[in-house]
């Protein structure tokens, strides 16, 4: 990304939930966009205290209305199933013209939601393909969307220059975009991120019901690939609650093709079908060094990790 200043598409951001992604925003546009004033707002009393603190964002208010007046841009960074609830609780303070967004994993359901509540508004929906297992006022960092994907999903009466402020400003703050169709966004999220923490907490929790297996043993021989698993299944349980709700037509349809190819690979094992299981891991292997080619993750060994 370019160290030359952009000029700002929007002149204030008002960020609702200042957790993860709401703070990384914040601290992001004050590193790269710092012509944006920014306010933001979370429900935990705490959290305000902890943003403050931190700076996540330059004024932290001490309720919704005065968070997003006057803002521009209005970026909801809660649980999928609350948006509706946060939407309500800012609308008295919103600007006619203020442009909506959110950072929700699940399209479909969210735009709804905030329809719903803000029939009058512009709703662009936004999806940054970017996060750590850490949640709370503490976990975010200015560069979490360095390199990552931002999915804007507008619905089709959008008007184009808006589309275009608002990639402006995730591209300001290091995001790639990409605009799609708010459902091909969901079945999309559906095989690469949701799925994929459906079985981590899966195995996480079978390896714990194991009796024969003591709790200690899970973690004294966690160096392979169990490790991993258990860092998908620390992230937020409230939001991943709200996600698998919010997008479960499309969770479904693909748990139902996972379920179909285990099955397969299950056969293969039982029939002793080494050709098979052999060809499949080939191919599949070809899909990390995809995600490696195109920097969605590192080459470096142990993934990357310090020790």
């Amino acid at each position: 990304m370019s160290d030359v200043p952009l000029q700002p598409p929007f002149q204030k951001v008002a960020i609702i939930g200042l957790g993860l992604l709401g703070g990384s925003i914040g601290l992001a546009l004050r590193d790269h966009a710092p012509g944006i004033a920014t306010t933001g707002y979370d429900r935990d009393p705490a959290t305000r205290v902890r943003a403050a603190e931190r700076g996540l964002v330059g004024t932290v208010a001490e309720d919704a209305v005065k968070a997003v007046q006057d803002a521009d841009l209005v970026i909801f960074c809660v649980p999928p199933l609350a948006m509706g609830a946060a939407a309500a609780e800012c609308a008295p303070g919103l600007r006619a013209d203020a442009l909506i967004s959110d950072v929700g994993s699940s399209k479909v359901a969210v735009a709804k939601a905030l329809g719903e509540v803000l029939p009058h508004h512009t709703i662009i929906p936004a999806h940054p393909v970017a996060g750590t297992e850490n949640s709370g006022p503490d976990a975010g960092f200015a560069s979490l969307f360095q390199g990552r994907w931002c999915i804007l999903t507008p619905p089709e009466s959008a008007d184009p220059a808006r589309v275009e402020a608002l990639s402006a400003l995730w591209r300001a703050i290091g995001a790639k975009v990409e605009v799609m169709n708010a459902a091909h966004h969901d079945l999309v999220l559906a095989i690469t991120s949701h799925l994929p923490h459906l079985i981590a907490y899966t195995i996480v929790g079978t390896a714990d019901d194991l009796q024969e297996v003591t709790q200690s043993e899970v973690i004294k021989y966690s160096a392979g690939g169990f490790r991993d698993f258990t860092r998908i299944a620390a992230s937020d349980p409230t939001m991943w609650r709200d996600v698998f709700l919010s997008n479960r037509d499309a969770v479904l349809a693909m748990l139902q093709v996972f379920t179909e190819d285990l099955t397969e690979l299950q056969k293969a094992i039982r029939l002793g079908d080494g050709d098979k299981l052999f060809d499949h891991f080939t191919r599949t292997r070809a899909i990390r060094r995809s995600i490696i080619e195109q920097g969605q993750d590192t080459a470096a060994a142990n993934f990357g990790r310090q020790g």
